[in-house]
């Protein structure tokens, strides 16, 4: 296997039978193993926890769409330069959003993308707290609500950010690299 962490890359046969049973379910879906799941195996409890709350975020009813929820992740891994998030989100979103230019779109800059006015006023949020999010105000709950977003969507659009904030510096410090499947996915659809 190539270089795709500083840290130890677990084998797929290695792995507790819970772990390697959610992966090997991501694989048949996606036709292959995604790069994180191998480099965080080195720690199982970790690699539950952050599988529990990715999916407890990513997979529920929501006022957000799956593409706004990829979208945010697209939008604040570039603002945080995650290679590993913009490539493997950016495929999911092409996927999601059924729109193979989306996703470069938001990661380079959201306010020209081809999205709703909706949508442009979540990742501008997503990234105030990305980056600043000690000045959250009342204003910003103001205008998602003109938005249409509850309390709840607004919850969801903070949390999502954060925990992929934490998930791209992981990926940053530990080097780890997108699998090469991304790169193409969706780019016709």
């Amino acid at each position: 296997m190539s270089h795709i962490s500083r840290y130890p890359v677990a084998a797929l046969d290695s792995l507790p039978a819970d772990i390697k049973s959610r992966v090997l379910a991501v694989q048949e879906k996606a036709g292959f193993v995604p790069n994180i799941f191998l480099a965080m195996a080195h720690r199982p409890d970790e690699l539950r926890a952050f599988m529990d709350y990715h999916d407890a975020l990513m997979i529920k009813d929501s006022g957000l769409t799956q593409a706004e929820r990829e979208m945010i992740i697209v939008a604040t891994s570039s603002d945080n330069g995650c290679l590993y998030c913009v490539v493997a989100h950016g495929a999911v979103l092409r996927i999601r959003a059924k729109d193979a230019l989306v996703a470069d779109q938001v990661a380079i800059n959201h306010l020209k993308a081809d999205i709703s006015a909706r949508q442009k006023a979540m990742l501008t949020f997503a990234l105030k707290i990305s980056n600043n999010a000690q000045a959250t105000s009342d204003e910003d709950f103001t205008m998602l609500k003109g938005h249409g977003f509850s309390e709840d969507d607004t919850w969801d659009i903070a949390a999502i950010t954060a925990f992929f904030g934490l998930s791209n510096r992981l990926v940053n410090f530990a080097s780890i690299q997108p699998n090469k499947e991304f790169y193409n996915m969706a780019r016709d659809v």
